[in-house]
């Protein structure tokens, strides 16, 4: 059967979703996603796509990244299933597919989603229960895009870059889209009587 590749347009960011098979752990330890990361570092740039955003979870992987070419992420995604894989297979000793066959990867208009993917992305840790905020994770691009530690992974986002003029500006702003929100108070909750 052939293989089935996806097109994408090229200079227009994807959020990336690729889960384990059967939705089974892909990472038991540090030094998979280590080998993971390494893989990115290695492909990611050679293939045309641009990183801005990561989360390794247990049993997925978000990106948030820009291709250059229309068969970038495909190429970059069959990359990683391959090369992953036989590390693990050296590894552990383990033959079996890791990954579902099919990733997901969704455009993220600019303008309106480009920050808040980024958001999204960086907060999975925090939303699956694993830690209370988002720089106790070691294994998402938090580090690099909101407190400025040196990640060889990431490469900022135009829109990224318009959050201030400086790295600490931009981190600044994007570290304040992480606060939480005030709450609103709802007239239905207001105490009977007078309000002074």
């Amino acid at each position: 059967m052939p293989e089935f590749r996806q097109f994408h347009i090229p200079g227009h960011p994807l959020h990336v979703i690729q889960r384990g098979r059967l939705r089974a752990a892909c990472f038991s330890c540090a030094n998979d996603r280590l080998a993971y990361l390494h893989e990115i570092k290695q492909h990611a740039g050679d293939l045309g796509c641009a990183l801005h955003a990561y989360a390794l979870m247990g049993n997925h992987v978000h990106f948030l990244l820009t291709p250059s070419r229309r068969d970038g992420v495909s190429r970059l995604m069959d990359t990683l299933t391959e090369r992953y894989e036989c590390y693990i297979l050296k590894t552990y000793d383990h033959g079996d597919p890791l990954w579902e066959k099919a990733f997901r990867a969704t455009p993220v208009h600019v303008g309106r989603y480009l920050l808040a993917c980024m958001r999204y992305i960086e907060l999975n840790p925090v939303r699956a229960g694993l830690v209370a905020q988002p720089q106790a994770y070691r294994w998402s691009s938090f580090h690099a895009n909101a407190l400025g530690m040196d990640d060889p992974l990431i490469t900022p986002h135009a829109h990224y870059c318009a959050l201030g003029r400086s790295p600490a500006m931009r981190q600044a702003a994007y570290r304040a889209m992480f606060e939480p929100m005030p709450q609103r108070i709802s007239h239905s909750r207001l105490p009977l009587g007078r309000l002074d």
